[in-house]
């Protein structure tokens, strides 16, 4: 090829827009496991927030009152999740596979009895990659793909070199301590569990109205539990995170070009094959490097004040 920047800059475009609801839902699981809340349940959320934002959208004809509708649609699920797991100190792991059963259903509910499309929404006409553009209109970017990159330094920042940080962390490893220092557990925990909330919000919204046009059924395709492999194969710190989402969105990028080209001596790459990749990647990735990752101390421990 003449020009190798001719298919350079579409497949780093295309990686970006793909990486970026993984990079905002490992920001959000990143707070709320760093405060001791397994989050298994981030799929969940960004499929009910992918819901929502595409159903106030094409009922709105805005994409800004969708994002504001993803966002407090996660909160609602952020907030059952915290009110199972740290009010009522149930199993964490059960919750959050409960969140994502109840987003999946709920939505194909919702979806056939206010659109009658078979649980879809109808096709937006106001995609925020045309209301929202920055620099590069063309490559179809928008202000959430910016807002995940801002994410992860302000991310690190927070956990690392604040107040709160310090307390989460403290939180998520000896509870016990910060209780005894005088600062809610319960309240510091359900401080990160909204905040997980809010980018699980925006994650969902970029798949409905960036990525695509609408919402249909289970359009997340596992990428809650990919965002939640990135933060541990980045063992529960920003950067790192960032480039395994990176990664998976690369790979995913590359895979979208593969299909239909044939390959010698192996003819026509199958589309099954293309689209299980980023899975593939994941388990790779679990299998070689989870045993390296050592989580916080104190996740997954419901936490009862000692009286």
């Amino acid at each position: 090829m003449d020009d190798p920047f001719a298919l350079l800059f579409p497949t780093a475009a295309a990686t970006l827009r793909v990486a970026t609801p993984l990079i905002l839902a490992a920001m959000g699981g990143l707070f709320s496991e760093r405060s001791g809340i397994i989050d298994v349940g981030l799929e969940g959320k960004m499929l009910m927030a992918a819901f929502f934002a595409a159903a106030v959208a094409a009922v709105t004809h805005s994409a800004w009152w969708g994002v504001a509708a993803a966002i407090a649609a996660a909160e609602v699920m952020a907030l059952l999740h915290g009110l199972a797991c740290i009010t009522y100190r149930g199993n964490q792991v059960v919750s959050g596979v409960a969140i994502n059963i109840i987003a999946a259903g709920l939505t194909i509910v919702w979806g056939n009895a206010w659109f009658q499309r078979g649980g879809q929404t109808p096709a937006l006409d106001a995609r925020s990659e045309r209301l929202l553009p920055l620099f590069f209109p063309n490559a179809g970017d928008n202000i959430l793909v910016y807002a995940a990159l801002l994410s992860v330094p302000l991310t690190w920042w927070i956990v690392s070199r604040t107040r709160f940080g310090l307390r989460l962390r403290a939180v998520g490893e000896v509870p016990l301590a910060v209780d005894t220092a005088g600062i809610s557990v319960p309240w510091l925990r359900y401080r990160a569990v909204l905040i997980c909330g809010l980018f699980t919000g925006l994650a969902g919204a970029y798949i409905a109205i960036a990525q695509n046009a609408g919402f249909s059924r289970d359009m997340t395709a596992g990428q809650g539990f990919i965002a939640l492999a990135a933060v541990i194969f980045g063992k529960w710190r920003p950067f790192p995170a960032l480039g395994a989402c990176l990664m998976f969105g690369l790979l995913d990028a590359v895979a979208i070009r593969l299909q239909g080209v044939r390959v010698p001596g192996v003819g026509e790459v199958p589309v099954q094959l293309i689209q299980a990749l980023p899975y593939l990647l994941t388990v790779f990735l679990l299998a070689g490097f989870i045993g390296r990752a050592v989580a916080p101390k104190a996740i997954g421990q419901p936490y009862e004040k000692e009286h």
